[in-house]
């Protein structure tokens, strides 16, 4: 059998493999889903049920691993996945919601099930090798006074990029609550960035990574660009080819004046 070491490792291998493919072919090919919607992917599920099932994963596979850490005990492993469970509370239950209270019609273009059951299956792997390093491999006891100074600043990034993710969220959803289709985003970060929410999603998993200063919480801050970063520019593509003159060409797609 497989030790739990030799399947945490391979596990987290997967994750740095998976994420140059990932880059690559969201270059040519976007997920069917929101602006980029489109027929030929299967069944398609209600935004809002779609959101709660792919992201569930993290919050009850994370809360059933965590209490068999040989650390889980310790208070800097709870205080460590403190964040990673609050943002997936805010993506399994909060943003659904939003979803569900925006006007009939403006979410209704469907989400693909296979989407769906693709993150679904991320979700579990990153899932368990974040829970896993948090409460049974990281090590505490050698981290003195570093494990404080980088958790510091480590949250203090990640809820600064929650902010940005959540009211970026919220300023598109509303603008859809207008009734008036699609319109150029103004105001805040929409001023330097196309997707301001993919930018604060990046920089919290950029925190992430600061905080736990491992190989886990890197792995998934490069996947996350990996992943974020393509569709932001296929989303600025798809700006730029609806308002034309209208949409303001010095907009990155996610990094402000880099990318």
């Amino acid at each position: 059998m497989v030790s739990d070491e030799s399947l945490f490792h391979y596990a987290l291998l997967t994750l740095y493999l998976m994420a140059p493919p990932t880059f690559i072919s969201l270059r040519f090919l976007q997920a069917p889903y929101g602006k980029h919607h489109r027929p030929g992917w299967g069944p398609n599920l209600p935004p809002p049920l779609a959101w709660f099932l792919m992201e569930s994963p993290t919050l009850w596979l994370t809360l059933f691993l965590f209490p068999h850490g040989q650390r889980s005990s310790n208070p800097k492993s709870i205080l460590l996945i403190t964040p990673f469970l609050l943002h997936y509370f805010n993506r399994t239950c909060l943003y659904p919601l939003r979803l569900l209270r925006a006007p009939p019609g403006k979410t209704a273009s469907g989400f693909p099930l296979s989407v769906a059951l693709m993150a679904f299956a991320f979700n579990l792997l990153n899932s368990y090798i974040q829970a896993r390093w948090v409460s049974h491999y990281k090590d505490y006891d050698h981290d003195g006074w570093f494990f404080w100074w980088r958790f510091f600043c480590g949250v203090l990034v990640f809820l600064c990029g929650m902010g940005i993710n959540v009211w970026s969220d919220r300023e598109l959803l509303r603008l859809k609550g207008e009734g008036k289709g699609y319109v150029v985003p103004k105001g805040g970060l929409f001023e330097l960035v196309t997707c301001p929410n993919y930018f604060g999603e990046i920089v919290e998993w950029l925190g992430w990574a600061w905080m736990t200063w491992s190989w886990a919480g890197l792995g998934f801050f490069i996947y996350t660009f990996a992943n974020l970063g393509p569709r932001a520019r296929a989303n600025r593509q798809w700006y730029l080819e609806k308002f034309g003159e209208d949409y303001p060409k010095k907009r990155k797609a996610v990094i402000p004046y880099l990318y």
